[in-house]
């Protein structure tokens, strides 16, 4: 790729409110983001979604607390795991509407969740067409490898 059309797009995106622009030319690839590995600006943004309901999140926080008792207890389907230790993220910013909840169609290859890892968010895809019969993470949460994330009916 050109070194030309590299520099223009740094200047381009620094110019815009874009933090991340990736562009394939062919077998060349170049992604350019504004902010480091080291910079706290995308988890900032995501974090503050949740703070302004303390209350909602201390009632799913003891309700999370009695899931791992209530295996049993859970729909009867696909389970969804985490490939990844990060944190969930129901949609792809905090205004944005979740990517899907309980009762919605999914297909095989729709985005799940984003699940942010060493400041990098990547998407989960549905890897079982369904119907969505529990989301068993809330937003914001940490997740571990192996982790349960939905129930795909």
């Amino acid at each position: 790729m050109d070194i030309r059309k590299v520099k223009k797009l740094i200047e381009l995106l620094e110019e815009s409110g874009i933090a991340e622009i990736e562009i394939k030319e062919g077998e060349e690839a170049v992604r350019i983001s504004r902010y480091g590995t080291a910079a706290p600006q995308a988890p900032v943004q995501y974090a503050a979604a949740p703070m302004p309901a303390p209350v909602a999140t201390a009632a799913t926080a003891s309700s999370d607390a009695s899931k791992p008792d209530d295996k049993d207890a859970l729909p009867s389907g696909h389970i969804v795991k985490s490939p990844m230790v990060g944190t969930y993220y129901s949609s792809p910013s905090p205004t944005a509407p979740v990517f899907c909840k309980v009762g919605d169609t999914v297909n095989e290859g729709e985005t799940l969740c984003i699940i942010e890892a060493m400041k990098i968010l990547n998407q989960i895809e549905a890897d079982k067409s369904g119907i969505i019969k529990a989301v068993l993470v809330d937003n914001a949460s940490p997740v571990e490898f192996g982790q349960p994330l939905f129930v795909i009916g």
